[in-house]
């Protein structure tokens, strides 16, 4: 069951889509799917735009992978709480400079019901 948060995050990212469809169909060039960083690409990323920087684990170059940041954030595994809470600062700024909506205040509410261990 979906929060009012979440509801809202939703809405604002179906806006989103639904104005870069519209220019598409108007004639401007509007990319409709990111196709993924390369390996050569990903290797020239600095730590810095990593959620993980010390594993080098969710990049978060552009909204497409800061999404999946968090979507996978409870799945990284062996990594301290600490880590934890400089990954999501790391994702927090990305995802204002991407302007992406985070229904999550704290990393730690993406763990409600998620399998990912955490390591103290």
């Amino acid at each position: 069951m979906a929060t009012t948060k979440q509801k809202q995050a939703a809405r604002r990212n179906l806006d989103k889509a639904r104005e870069a469809q519209s220019s598409r169909a108007h004639g401007s060039s509007v990319t409709s799917r990111n196709k993924g960083l390369t390996t050569a690409e990903k290797n020239d990323l600095s730590d810095k735009e990593f959620a993980f920087a010390k594993e080098r684990k969710e990049p978060l170059s552009d909204a497409s992978h800061v999404r999946n940041a968090v979507a996978r954030f409870d799945q990284v595994e062996g990594v301290t709480d600490a880590e934890r809470d400089e990954a999501w600062k790391r994702i927090k700024a990305a995802a204002r400079k991407h302007d992406v909506a985070l229904e999550a205040d704290d990393w730690r509410e993406l763990f409600q019901g998620g399998k990912a261990k955490k390591r103290s």
